[in-house]
């Protein structure tokens, strides 16, 4: 038995779509005539691909050559990370209520909006009536499940509390995007003003000082040092602003090649970490998002050091990846996790205390979950403080440079009038 994707005609002539399971398309053609519906489009899934087939007006047999259906929508369609939370929680919710996982996969699929994400569902879903474990089947896609993703529900599988895993793992993929839209929300403000900033500062050096510096030349006299300074950042910037974007994208590919090294994402995660401002911002986010990970994990009954291997690489900086890495090695041996991060000094003291607490309570899920809250809360004030002062700071500085420009230019011209009376 094969699973069909069909677009067709109802008795009123209504266009009507869906996919459904047949053994055949001639099947398939039989079994929805007798619902009153004439099949104009019938597409056979294939691990996520559709091979497409046209139907005659008399259900003839397909033509005899299968031919692939490339829609260049569906090839740049992209599944993105929400679509995959409320995926989550709807499977889980579909689960609770005693709908057999392949019925439910295929309800989900058919209502899928994003078509890309419809087929995904549908492969899984035949990779699932073929007795393929879920964990696996979606492990087909790594980029749409993550490790931790792929690891939780194999647990969840294994532990026959599938719908509980499915719908912690959904609560925990809404925490970490909404952290992620908090930071990347109030940063947005300070880089806008930094592009509108840079541009503004541009059309002044490149267009109007230059018409007006260029009456100086004639004055034969000596300009102030602010001026002649004004002149030769005028004159570079005006003659050689082509060379801007080549060298801007030749040294940005040359830093992010240097960042992707070891040595230089070593070093520049260390930076980070001390920035004013920014290194506590980084740290924080990088407390929530391992105790929020781990407690996950660890409430869904992933192995402790399965879970801190996966934990590790959601940290996204390489000095707290290897506190996490030789707190796994001191579990391994015997030691608590409280002991190594807090002999690393990179976490604050809080939290190793919160962690301790909650290892010799026997509680250390329910106790990460609330270091991850309080953390989360602490992101917030700190993304807010941040954007306290850079904007002042932007437009300050914005201020200064066109207060320069502007006193640059006066000054001559002041002493002209002078000079003149």
């Amino acid at each position: 038995m094969s699973l069909y994707a069909w677009k067709g005609l109802d008795s009123n002539g209504k266009a009507v779509g869906g996919t459904r399971d047949a053994d055949g398309g001639k099947a398939l053609r039989q079994a929805l005539r007798k619902d009153g519906i004439f099949i104009t489009e019938l597409s056979e899934v294939l691990g996520g691909a559709a091979v497409k087939r046209k139907a005659s007006a008399g259900g003839a047999r397909p033509q005899s050559a299968l031919r692939r259906d490339v829609n260049l929508q569906q090839l740049l369609e992209r599944v993105r990370p929400q679509e995959i939370a409320v995926f989550t929680r709807q499977l889980g919710t579909l689960l609770t209520a005693g709908i057999p996982l392949a019925e439910a996969l295929g309800a989900l699929a058919e209502q899928a909006e994003n078509k890309k994400l419809e087929q995904i569902l549908a492969g899984i879903r035949q990779k699932v009536n073929e007795g393929t474990a879920l964990a696996d089947a979606m492990s087909a896609h790594p980029l749409l499940f993550a490790d931790l993703y792929i690891n939780m529900v194999r647990s969840g599988e294994a532990a026959g509390n599938l719908d509980s895993v499915l719908m912690r793992l959904a609560d925990f993929l809404d925490a970490q995007q909404a952290l992620r839209a908090k930071v990347s929300g109030a940063l947005t403000y300070p880089l806008i003003m930094m592009v509108l900033g840079s541009i503004v500062m541009g059309v002044l050096l490149i267009v109007v000082v230059p018409q007006i510096t260029a009456v100086f030349e004639d004055m034969g006299k000596t300009l102030p040092w602010n001026t002649r300074l004004l002149i030769v950042i005028s004159t570079i910037a005006s003659g050689y602003w082509w060379l801007v974007i080549p060298l801007g994208a030749g040294g940005y590919y040359a830093f992010r090649r240097w960042s992707r090294t070891s040595k230089g994402r070593g070093t520049l995660d260390r930076t980070r970490l001390r920035l004013w401002l920014i290194g506590p911002l980084v740290r924080y986010v990088g407390v929530a998002r391992f105790a929020r990970t781990l407690a996950t994990m660890l409430s869904a009954g992933v192995p402790v050091l399965a879970a801190m291997e996966i934990t590790k690489k959601v940290l996204n900086n390489v000095v707290l990846e290897k506190v996490v890495e030789q707190a796994r090695d001191a579990i391994r041996e015997g030691e608590s996790i409280a002991a190594t991060l807090k002999k690393s000094g990179q976490f604050p003291s809080m939290m190793v205390h919160m962690v301790a607490v909650g290892e010799r309570s026997g509680q250390l899920e329910t106790m990460l979950q609330n270091v991850a809250t309080a953390y989360e809360r602490e992101v917030e004030g700190k993304v807010a403080r941040l954007t306290t002062v850079l904007s002042p700071a932007i437009i300050v500085t914005m201020a200064v440079v066109v207060v320069f420009i502007v006193f640059s230019i006066l000054t001559p011209i002041l002493d002209m009038q002078n000079f003149v009376q």
